[in-house]
């Protein structure tokens, strides 16, 4: 018999009794009310059965006892009404738990069920389960690599007079683009051709595919980001690297300690109070009655009904935010966390590929040109890489060309040539026909200090200028770590398979407290598990190589919209919105839930105590008392459902509608700028650095420069930032970073003063010194507000 069908059988039983009341059937009412009682009772002596045998007797022990005290006494009514009661607040209980954790099944449904095999020069496909070492196999686009591997030349093991398997899918050519190689020298793994282009974000971490040649060694579990590639099985499906983590998240749920309910915690108190004061009751007055009139009015919702409730409505408004939490257990744990763990890859930073800068060894001016020919270039390509080269340039408004006769070599490049001129794309030996220059030394060391890939580019055989791409920090990252703090988060662990370089650089601006740096999915379980020894625990990830920690913390999150469906299912908490922040909000929400639920249990059961006293002097009956407590029921209940509403400080404020909107739009603007920001200091450099008369348009640049940047810091004074003060309250919050407009308004005030001196008087060199300082402190000041901007005001608008 179901929760929901026993509670709506002893409401009924309460209604039909009732209504014989009224028809004055008193024996039919007597025998209706039994009933219900005898309803009740057979599930809850089950209920503290159940408990006493995990070590646990909790608040159904009292229940029991008042059901059967007033079917002995036989208050009938008063045994309907705690029937109905009970099992009312088992219902709500249960439906707070209604999403609890599933099982692995994501996990098992991610593992390959087929693998397609090179058998007699044909492809077969046959279960993942009948792979053997030894065998080949051909590991299709997109996708799951099935079993442990090596790499083999697909040209050896081509099928002879065939260009596709028995499903029509392509075997790869030698001379095939292999997943368009990777253009940079810092990520290559083999100095053979490239062979296939991986996605192992979910099984190390690393944010970027990685590239393979022929030999190279393969786990299980990473994506083909390429095209089609011949393995050589070195594992079977069991003994796999994917089949490891899997049991590494099975085993991590097992050792997760169940959840001990709040009410159980009060009732361990809450129980002998009553018993000993409903049997002096009796002993006193020699009346049965008066100890049964006890029991019911200690009947213990305020514990059965308030946690849960407080608990169901924190879980409305999480998932309200975008938030789905398994289960007000799960939330429970949260409210008590003090230390939080994190995977850096796609958790605190965007996860994907960015421009972050173009490096010439030329005059100010060409980075724009070497971008252009670049990200045309790489408009046919179908490399990962060229995605967020493409992007960054239309993004800066540059005009792409359609290149023509265009080749790519795997594991090397492409070239081709755009506006007449030969373009090539990829490995520095690949760009420049001889040498490349010493400065390309200096941004290899740059690139290596700051993890940053690097992308070559050649214009007409010479080394023109390199793309250094990186995998930015989240904006609202900073500031979700300060509300993290502030909402009782002592301690914040980063655990990540990134090397430790990268690692250090991410964890100094968000504030982490220890930094573990290159490691496996074992790792970090075993760093999980160590500081879940001293204090409760939350993990933040999003791959699957993070599912194993997220089921071994006291309470795991994933951040599910881009994440991985592997730790969606670890977690007990999935954030389905790219917004790292909304770990903070929930945070809040479960302290304020836990709050709530505290508040109400003890206010719960100071006026149950109040009223036992009251039945224990024989004047409350057990029917009066019994509906007495419903009364206590009600305002526990609306109590508990304050949860709901986002309290006294709002949470955190939000931008909506129409100033949403602005904010995007001046957000999109920052972009924009953001190129010619990093440009300033080489400005500077050239204005300053030679005594050759300014060419005009480097005069053009600066000013067009600085109109834009004055249009868009007039628009962000005098719209957005109102709107952001009254977003945010207070006396006057934006107070500080307006008093950074008032400088960089005065810095563009003197460029542009200068500029129009220097094109009269191009040869006085204190002019020229003065702004190329006046340059250098714009760069200084524009870097730090406009991140200062995007983390603390751009992070404040709701998604459409």
């Amino acid at each position: 018999m179901t929760t929901r069908l026993l509670f709506w059988l002893c409401l009924a039983g309460l209604g039909v009794g009732g209504g014989a009341w009224l028809a004055d059937a008193p024996r039919a009412t007597a025998l209706a009310w039994l009933i219900t009682t005898a309803l009740a009772s057979v599930p809850a002596l089950w209920w503290v059965v159940d408990g006493l045998r995990q070590r646990r007797l909790g608040t159904d022990a009292i229940a029991v006892l008042a059901l059967l005290g007033t079917a002995a006494v036989q208050e009938y009514l008063a045994g309907a009404i705690v029937a109905v009661m009970l099992t009312g607040g088992r219902l709500l209980e249960q439906r707070a738990e209604g999403r609890a954790r599933r099982d692995l099944s994501a996990l098992l449904s991610r593992v390959p069920k087929v693998a397609h095999r090179l058998e007699h020069g044909k492809i077969v496909t046959v279960d993942a389960s009948e792979i053997r070492p030894g065998d080949l196999l051909l590991v299709r686009s997109g996708e799951v690599v099935p079993v442990d591997g090596r790499i083999e030349d697909s040209q050896q093991y081509a099928p002879r007079d065939r260009r596709t398997d028995d499903d029509g899918a392509a075997w790869p050519s030698a001379g095939s683009r292999v997943g368009a190689g990777q253009h940079g020298d810092a990520r290559s793994r083999s100095s053979n051709a490239v062979a296939a282009l991986l996605d192992e974000s979910a099984v190390t971490g690393e944010p970027l595919p990685v590239e393979h040649g022929a030999g190279d060694s393969v786990p299980s579990g990473v994506v083909n980001a390429g095209e089609p590639f011949p393995m050589r099985a070195t594992t079977d499906a069991e003994t796999s690297t994917y089949a490891g983590i899997v049991r590494l998240a099975r085993e991590a749920h097992a050792h997760s300690a169940p959840l001990v309910r709040m009410a159980d915690r009060y009732a361990a108190l809450f129980l002998p109070l009553t018993l000993l004061l409903a049997g002096a009751a009796w002993l006193v007055a020699n009346d049965p009655v008066r100890a049964v009139a006890v029991l019911v009015v200690a009947t213990p919702c305020p514990l059965i009904l308030a946690a849960p409730i407080a608990f169901t409505s924190g879980l409305s408004r999480s998932a309200r935010r975008g938030v789905i939490i398994k289960g007000g257990g799960a939330l429970e744990r949260l409210a008590r966390a003090r230390v939080l763990l994190f995977d850096k890859t796609g958790t605190v930073t965007a996860g994907r590929p960015r421009l972050n800068r173009v490096v010439t060894g030329r005059e100010p001016g060409t980075e724009e040109e070497v971008l252009r020919l670049a990200a045309s270039l790489d408009q046919v390509s179908a490399h990962v890489l060229a995605t967020p080269i493409v992007r960054a340039a239309e993004r800066a408004g540059l005009r792409l060309a359609l290149p023509t006769s265009v080749t790519e070599t795997p594991g090397q490049g492409m070239r081709g040539n755009v506006d007449g001129r030969a373009v090539a794309v990829g490995k520095a030996t690949w760009v420049s026909s001889g040498t490349p220059p010493a400065w390309v030394d200096e941004v290899r060391r740059r690139a290596v200090a700051t993890g940053s890939l690097t992308v070559f580019v050649g214009v007409d055989g010479h080394v023109a200028g390199v793309l250094l791409l990186d995998d930015p920090l989240r904006p609202e990252a900073p500031r979700t770590f300060r509300l993290l703090r502030r909402a009782g988060i002592t301690r914040t662990v980063m655990i990540t398979g990134d090397r430790q370089v990268v690692a250090d650089a991410i964890a100094d601006v968000v504030g982490a407290d220890e930094v573990h740096a290159e490691q496996s999915p074992d790792d970090k379980v075993a760093v999980v598990r160590r500081e879940s020894d001293r204090a409760a625990t939350v993990m933040v990830g999003d791959g699957i190589n993070d599912a194993p920690a997220l089921a071994s913390a006291g309470v795991g999150v994933a951040l599910g919209a881009r994440g991985a469906t592997a730790s969606s299912e670890a977690a007990d908490i999935v954030i389905t919105v790219d917004r790292l922040e909304r770990l903070a909000e929930t945070l809040a929400i479960a302290r304020r839930s836990r709050t709530i639920a505290t508040q109400s249990v003890l206010a719960g059961m100071g006026m149950s105590l109040a009223a036992m006293l009251v039945a224990a002097a024989g004047m409350l009956p057990p029917t009066a008392g019994a509906l007495l407590q419903e009364g206590i029921d009600v305002a526990v209940i609306l109590n508990a459902l304050r949860a709901l509403g986002p309290g006294l400080g709002g949470g955190a404020p939000r931008l909506r509608g129409d100033v949403a909107e602005l904010v995007r739009r001046l957000d999109h603007e920052h972009q924009h700028l953001w190129p010619g920001i990093r440009r300033l200091p080489r400005i500077a450099t050239a204005v300053a650095g030679t005594s050759a008369p300014l060419p005009p348009e480097l005069l053009d640049e600066i000013e067009d420069f600085a109109r834009t940047l004055t249009a868009h810091e007039h628009d962000d004074e005098r719209l957005l930032y109102p709107e952001v003060a009254k977003a945010l309250g207070g006396a006057d919050p934006t107070g500080t970073m307006s008093r950074a407009h008032a400088e960089i308004t005065s810095l563009l005030r003197r460029i542009r003063d200068l500029t129009t001196h220097l094109r009269s008087d191009a040869a006085d060199i204190a002019s020229r010194q003065e702004l190329s300082q006046v340059l250098l402190e714009l760069h200084a000041i524009l870097k730090l507000h406009f991140v200062q901007e995007e983390e603390a005001f751009h992070s404040l608008a709701e998604e459409t």
